[in-house]
């Protein structure tokens, strides 16, 4: 049996996460650690939440007191660190939020877990899901591999990846077992609608413009939401202690070349004209210090793992339409009017 606690599991990623875990291994005990801002929803989870082997528990991992009662009365053996602030528009807007839940967060789980763990390390591990954003940005040509120096251009990114660099500090000092892997932009169920596509998704079903950043030509890889989850399991359970695992899609595409394909998908979902949701992409200022292009090499974790994305993009943007299409209650739920204010600052022309 493990113990395995979970941070921020009733975010996007986080959620998709425990769901797996504890359908998947219904002899694990799984433990939800989530403080729910505005990006966590325990609707998320509402098919698992009276399983035998769930709970959930309402706390910030900046109170680092908490963190400790909690490690000492439900003695964790594993950690999956999924909690984080995530938006790279609002750490430009509020560095210090970022600074205290991306770094003093995973400092203060570091310190319980290595207060709990210290006398036997061995049957534990402390696994760090982190971004692609800390590498900095790419040229036109090459990949992100888990050699690449760091080089963060956003608050995100740089608390980021100081987060991973404590994470190694305490593998390397104390011998905390540790894994740490970073992943490309993930999509899918359940994201809240801050992000591109279900920001986009929203919109349209609204008839409200698309803002693109610039001149819409910067690139990301794209990673289902699912899948990462597949990878995350595959790699708490195989990967090798202190090593670091690139998680992608092999699936690269520029803004504009992305928005416009999602806006061909909802126009035959909803049944409208072809090309009247091309007619609300809107130009918008860039934001500051905007990477150009990021690019996994995904290769380590699909030769030493086995895995590999299920689905094409195409296919996983279909079923994240229809997603969102299917649960609109859950869209309306979340965005709230404290969101459309934020929405309405952040995206002036």
């Amino acid at each position: 049996m493990k113990n395995i606690l979970i941070t921020g599991g009733a975010g996007f990623i986080g959620s998709h996460v425990v769901r797996l875990f504890v359908n998947k291994y219904p002899d694990y005990l799984i433990y939800n650690l989530d403080a729910l801002t505005y990006a966590g929803n325990l609707e998320n989870l509402n098919d698992i939440e009276n399983a035998p082997n769930y709970t959930f528990l309402k706390a910030d991992i900046n109170d680092a007191n908490s963190i400790q009662d909690l490690f000492q009365k439900y003695r964790f053996d594993s950690v999956i660190h999924l909690a984080a602030e995530s938006h790279v528009d609002r750490s430009i807007t509020d560095p210090l939020s970022f600074l205290k839940t991306n770094i003093f967060g995973t400092v203060n789980l570091l310190n319980a877990a290595k207060d709990l763990w210290k006398e036997n390390f061995s049957s534990h591990l402390f696994y760090h899901i982190s971004t692609d954003e800390v590498y900095g940005t790419l040229g036109e040509t090459g990949l992100f591999t888990e050699k690449t120096g760091y080089d963060p251009n956003s608050p995100y990114s740089a608390s980021k990846a100081s987060s991973d660099h404590f994470v190694r500090a305490y593998g390397e000092t104390y011998g905390l077992p540790y894994i740490i892997s970073n992943c490309s932009n993930n999509y899918g169920p359940n994201q809240f609608p801050e992000k591109l596509i279900p920001l986009f998704i929203n919109n349209i079903i609204e008839k409200k413009p698309l803002p693109v950043y610039g001149d819409g030509n910067y690139t990301r890889d794209w990673l289902y939401v699912i899948d990462h989850a597949t990878a995350i399991d595959l790699t708490f359970h195989k990967g090798k202690i202190k090593e670091t695992f690139n998680i992608g899609g092999f699936n690269e595409w520029k803004n504009i070349d992305l928005v416009k394909l999602l806006c061909g998908l909802m126009d035959e979902k909803l049944n409208r004209p072809k090309g009247s949701s091309e007619q609300l992409i809107t130009f918008v200022k860039d934001r500051p210090g905007h990477d150009l292009r990021y690019a996994i090499d995904a290769s380590k974790i699909n030769t030493q793992l086995g895995w590999k994305p299920s689905l094409t993009f195409e296919e996983g943007l279909s079923k994240t339409i229809d997603w969102y299409l299917n649960n609109t209650s859950w869209l309306k739920n979340v965005t709230s009017g404290a969101y459309q204010e934020y929405y309405k600052n952040q995206y002036k022309k």
